[in-house]
């Protein structure tokens, strides 16, 4: 009891980022220890720490007493009665029991109150009310609610075919405000008289829903239809023309004049031949055409419909049968849509049956809601809580404490989502507002937060702690400040010159190794002497100025024509350079222009005389631009932000040639930093970055294959092969399911975790040796963790050192090989 009060006074008033349970659980784990040694679920468990607590209350209330029965406060917040009314073979009783936490049945309801109603009536609840019958039946009814009622949602049942428990990952929604007067004895007679003309109302409802079904699917065969399509189609078809072609039309336009089939003579024609006088048929080529007919015989019937049609109906007929069923398609749409609009009636007639204002006098608001993602046997735990104070409700995972919404906590508790759900709900008392009012001083009457609401003996243990936590900090800053000191020091001892580095060879990328942007590769400054070259052809006769500004002229029209261009994936002229990208996302002029005068004014260009004074003009315009008219700071964060595109790009061309060989643990990490980087870029315009698609796509892959190869090393069950495989997860995959889950409109990233955390959960059910039960149930929790906090990583991988030549070139081949290659649902 003593550790419990110091843990929750430390969570009161502690200036760490987060307190340590473990002297308090570890009591916990001694006192709560089975005998068979199982593990206990979470309900269990709370069960057993309320019987602990309620214990531990009553001994200190026994003891203070003063000729006054004790009172225990556990029992006052979270213990309340029902009244058992029933009938046990044909006798009838009545009980008043205790309880804590209300156990409710999640499978086959669809909300918190169809729960409810289903635990307190068990049997035949007729037998409660008539005299004669020997069945059994009861009902519960609430004589006295805790101002802390608990619900226990059972999402647990053994599956007797697997021989294993089975989590139910229905959903079951509830309310922020739970009226419970139907529950209530005192509202016993009204709350009968209410399910009887609720039970009737669901009958009819039945009896309507199963009437609307046959005019919604009509017929008698395997393949039914709504009645009044029906009737449309037949409409349709009663109201169609039929149109008739010949195929011996078709053929006669094209056979030729004279042949073996000749033209069929008419039936005038034949009728005047007649029969021979000897009654034998006739050899003419005519009528052996008529008795001989190889291809008449499998062709299309001459007179056969384009489309389907009666072939015989009188304007008569045709105008009774289109009244009738205009007629009848009227009526049936009338009748299905008054159908429709009754069972709307009875709807909202049962929604609102405890509405009126004798039934909504006993309202329990949400306090806090307990969540479990995974399966049965493993999983994650965290926590919802409604802070009243702020009116929004908190979020604790472990020891991140978060603000959330409503939403989210639907999202995660209802079920149906994910595999979490909620396992316990606690509702509150509206009416006790002292459950929630804040502290007031009684001399001065301020309010009382933080460290003054608790009792006097805590908060000087609190105190204590946080100077023990203020002198930890003390030391950590003095150790930190030492180290920084030592390697201080260590920087000033000369050391031998270091080899003298290879001389870096022309077309080394200016964004990757050299500091400045004006060290241009060997593409770029070749660009430049071409529009140089460009201009002094236009005008020969003119000054180093003009030259210099035609010549900038020529250039931007050329990178304006590559940004207008729609080039395919595999040509980004983006990375040709920084003004493509400028101009595709719109930069200001004054960046561009002062970009261009830079690329012009490069000491690289001073290899001959005509350039050289070109490079001079543009230096000294460089030097004439006053602060006022370049937003520096802009200028820099436009360079900047074209440098991380670069950086992105080598993320995700090497990542992706990783991939092709399959090296997918290298792979990973590049992807995760160009996915990471680059989702940045996009932040900030859709022509910042890359396909976010495809960058997603293959780190999910990544994630896949590893998954795939961690869980083959554990199914191996040679030990440095489990650990291998376990050392995969924790190192690659665990750390990057947060990455995958912040996104929730990410929908194939959610789904991929759901595969990677399926896998896992399919060996629960299966016999192993011990080790490796015991590694899984470490290992388990860390996998099904459903925070969203984003670990840190190791820094980002060493990028190797193109020029803008092979930096366009390997990015085109990559993504060449990847348009061949198949997308798998890409």
């Amino acid at each position: 009891m003593r550790e419990l009060r110091y843990l929750f006074a430390l969570l009161v008033g502690s200036k760490r980022k987060y307190v340590d349970p473990s002297r308090a659980v570890e009591i916990l784990k001694d006192a709560f220890k089975s005998n068979d040694s199982q593990q206990q679920d979470v309900s269990e468990f709370t069960h057993k720490l309320l019987d602990w607590l309620e214990d531990a209350f009553q001994i200190k209330a026994e003891e203070e007493r003063d000729g006054e029965k004790p009172k225990n406060p556990m029992v006052e917040l979270f213990y309340g009665r029902f009244l058992a009314v029933g009938v046990l073979e044909g006798k009838k009783f009545e009980n008043t029991e205790m309880f804590g936490q209300y156990p409710l049945q999640v499978n086959g309801f669809k909300d918190l109150h169809e729960c409810l109603e289903a635990a307190m009536i068990e049997g035949e609840i007729e037998s409660l009310h008539s005299e004669n019958s020997a069945k059994s039946g009861q009902e519960h009814w609430f004589t006295e609610l805790p101002p802390v009622l608990t619900f226990e949602l059972s999402r647990f049942e053994f599956n007797q075919a697997l021989g294993r428990p089975e989590k139910i990952h229905n959903k079951l929604e509830f309310p922020p405000i739970l009226y419970l007067d139907r529950y209530m004895h005192k509202n016993r007679e009204i709350t009968r008289i209410k399910r009887d003309e609720i039970k009737r109302l669901k009958e009819y409802l039945t009896v309507l829903q199963q009437r609307l079904e046959r005019y919604l699917s009509y017929g008698s065969g395997p393949k039914r239809f709504p009645l009044v399509d029906v009737l449309q189609y037949a409409l349709e078809f009663a109201s169609s023309k039929p149109v008739c072609t010949s195929p011996v039309d078709d053929l006669g336009a094209s056979a030729p004049a004279s042949g073996t089939l000749p033209a069929q003579s008419s039936p005038s024609t034949i009728e005047q031949q007649g029969p021979s006088s000897s009654d034998v048929p006739s050899t003419s080529p005519v009528q052996r055409s008529v008795i001989h007919k190889p291809f008449t015989q499998s062709r299309i019937p001459p007179d056969l419909p384009m489309h389907p049609a009666p072939r015989h109906i009188t304007e008569e007929e045709l105008s009774v049968l289109e009244g009738c069923l205009h007629r009848w398609r009227t009526e049936v749409e009338n009748d299905t849509r008054d159908l429709q609009e009754s069972i709307s009636r009875i709807h909202r007639t049962i929604e609102l049956m405890y509405s009126d204002k004798t039934m909504v006098q006993v309202p329990y608001r949400l306090h806090a809601v307990l969540v479990h993602e995974g399966q049965a046997n493993a999983g994650h735990y965290w926590a919802y809580i409604y802070d009243h104070h702020q009116n929004r409700w908190m979020k604790y995972n472990d020891i991140s404490v978060t603000k959330s919404t409503w939403e989210e906590l639907e999202r995660d508790s209802f079920g149906g989502y994910r595999n979490a759900s909620a396992y316990c709900l606690m509702y509150i008392n509206d009416k006790e507002q002292y459950l929630i009012q804040e502290e007031f001083n009684k001399e001065t009457g301020q309010i009382l937060v933080g460290m003054d609401t608790l009792p006097s003996d805590l908060r000087d243990y609190v105190k204590e702690d946080n100077k023990r936590f203020e002198k930890e900090l003390e030391e950590w800053d003095a150790e930190l400040a030492q180290k920084a000191q030592q390697e201080k020091l260590l920087s000033q001892i000369p050391r031998a010159p270091a080899p003298s580095p290879a001389p870096v060879q022309a077309g080394e990328p200016e964004y990757l190794e050299q500091p400045s942007r004006t060290d241009l590769s060997k593409h770029l400054k070749e660009d430049s002497v071409q529009a140089i070259n460009k201009a002094i052809a236009e005008q020969e006769d003119r000054g180093p100025e003009a030259i210099m500004d035609t010549a900038i002229k020529l250039e931007y029209t050329r990178l304006l024509k590559l940004a207008q261009e729609d080039p395919p994936p595999e040509c980004d002229y983006r990375l040709r350079h920084a003004i493509v990208y400028f101009i595709q996302n719109q930069a200001p002029k004054k960046i561009i222009e002062r970009t261009l005068l830079e690329q012009f004014g490069d000491h690289n260009l001073s290899f001959d005389e005509r350039c050289r004074n070109i490079m001079k003009v543009a230096q000294a315009k460089l030097e004439m631009i006053k602060p006022d008219e370049v937003n520096m700071e802009e200028y820099e964060r436009w360079h900047q932000d074209y440098r991380n595109f670069r950086e992105t790009t080598m993320f995700l061309m090497v990542g992706l040639e990783f991939f092709q060989k399959k090296s997918y643990m290298e792979a990973l990490l590049y992807l995760i930093y160009a996915y990471q980087n680059n989702k940045e870029l996009l932040s900030k315009g859709p022509y910042r970055g890359h396909d976010e698609e495809l960058i997603s796509h293959y780190r999910r892959e990544c994630l896949l294959k590893l998954n795939e190869h961690a869980a083959a090393l554990f199914e191996s069950g040679d030990d440095q092969e489990v650990n291998n495989g376990l050392i995969i997860m924790n190192e690659l995959i665990v750390p990057c399911l947060p990455l995958l889950l912040v996104d929730e409109m990410e929908e194939k990233d959610i789904v991929a975790v759901e595969d990677m955390r399926n896998r896992w959960c399919s060996y629960l059910g299966q016999e192993m040796e011990p080790n490796l039960q015991e590694k899984l149930t470490d290992f388990l929790p860390k996998l099904l963790d459903c925070s969203t906090e984003i670990k840190g990583f190791n820094d980002p991988p060493k990028l190797p050192s193109y020029s803008t030549h092979e930096l366009c070139e390997r990015y085109a081949r990559i993504m060449l090989s990847l348009s061949r290659t198949p997308a798998d649902g890409r």
